[in-house]
């Protein structure tokens, strides 16, 4: 049932008189954002292709001492192509020739800066514990194919790419990490981010194959603002998110892959949350569909052997620092979610608010350096 589900924007469109209607996705979404208006042409590939296409304007007051920072921000959730009994680079080929359809529709549309779902060129078949052959999905984040393959589109639209792959650090080992690709619009690499925090919870203990990132929470400067990538289950942390608005980041990614019987109740609010209480757009990513896997696996929840995780419910969407959000993308269908942003915005919230004036981090900084010694006890008053 679950995976048939579309969204509850559907519901809510059948079900509600338009009067009600509104107010409701008033309540939810913060505020009713205005549609974007896409090209026949991206319209036409988008449904030869058959994946969803959304587009929303994020806007911001108007200023006398600064021009509108308008940029065009994208998210892709998608399924994978071929069986995961399917040779590796078969599998590869597939999910690159889906993606490049998108890829070329979001250049269609202006977009500016896209992301891609976590560990988009794969099936997410980290939780099986098997090395091979998911392993030898692993590449150079440098230099790998896809990372070449992504920098002709960047450099052909214009557009900032960010690309979760799993990496193999060829420089130390050979070891494997969940690292995210930032290519520039002029096709370089501009560097990359690892995940910073690693699931043990049910099926999603992925440990087995590389620990936590060792990049700190790095945000990059680009032609189209400064962006960071918190990548999957760092969404989790609040202090994760912190860090990047510390460090001066505009637009957050969180690509993911995530199943409804483990973490929807949550997925509609903590990318939400960041974005508001760290004054920064916010992009959240899932990918879509079910996955099976050649051999039964086992979980620590109980759960008899089973050969997948469950329905991966997609469901990506955009947040803005003033609480609004756009509604999310299909539960069930690939899909491109736009966003139309203004990076004033980001300001304006701080200037109203004043959550970054007012956050203490000195207080957080002491009581933290106390908190990480052996001899610490909690300040519990009796």
């Amino acid at each position: 049932m679950a995976g048939e589900v579309e969204n509850i924007e559907k519901f809510l469109d059948e079900h509600l008189p338009h009067d009600k209607l509104k107010e409701v996705k008033r309540l939810l979404y913060g505020k009713e954002l205005r549609s974007l208006e896409f090209p026949p042409e991206a319209q036409e590939l988008a449904k030869e292709k058959e994946f969803e296409l959304k587009g929303y304007i994020c806007d911001a007051a108007a200023e006398s001492t600064r021009s509108p920072r308008i940029v065009r921000i994208a998210g892709v959730q998608n399924k994978i192509v071929l069986s995961t009994s399917a040779p590796v680079s078969a599998q590869r080929d597939a999910i690159w020739a889906k993606i490049g359809d998108i890829i070329k529709c979001a250049g269609l549309c202006g977009v500016n800066v896209l992301c891609l779902q976590e560990a988009w060129t794969m099936p997410f078949a980290f939780c099986t514990r098997e090395k091979q052959p998911w392993a030898e999905f692993a590449e150079s984040a440098e230099n790998g194919p896809t990372t070449k393959f992504l920098q002709q589109l960047a450099q052909q639209y214009n557009m900032v790419i960010i690309s979760p792959i799993l990496e193999r650090d060829e420089d130390h080992g050979d070891i494997l990490q969940n690292t995210a690709v930032v290519i520039s619009n002029t096709g370089e690499v501009l560097g990359k981010t690892r995940k910073n925090h690693i699931p043990r919870v049910g099926d999603f203990n992925e440990s087995a194959y590389y620990m936590e990132g060792n990049t700190g929470h790095r945000v990059f400067q680009t032609q189209f603002g400064k962006i960071a990538v918190n990548i999957c289950y760092g969404r989790h942390h609040p202090q994760n998110w912190m860090m990047y608005g510390v460090n001066g980041a505009e637009i957050v990614f969180n690509p993911s892959a995530t199943v409804g019987a483990l973490s929807e109740p949550l997925w509609p609010i903590e990318a939400r949350n960041a974005s508001i209480a760290n004054s920064y757009f916010v992009c959240g990513i899932n990918r879509v569909g079910t996955e099976s896997f050649p051999n039964e696996f086992t979980s620590g929840d109980g759960k008899p052997a089973h050969k997948d995780f469950g329905h991966f419910y997609g469901s990506s969407y955009v947040a803005a620092p003033d609480g609004s959000r756009t509604p999310g993308l299909s539960r069930t269908h690939d899909g491109l979610i736009i966003a139309e942003v203004d990076l004033n915005l980001c300001r304006q919230v701080k200037d109203r608010w004043g959550f970054r004036m007012t956050q203490r981090l000195d207080l957080y900084a002491e009581e933290l350096a106390q908190v990480v010694q052996p001899s610490w006890k909690p300040d519990i008053v009796n």
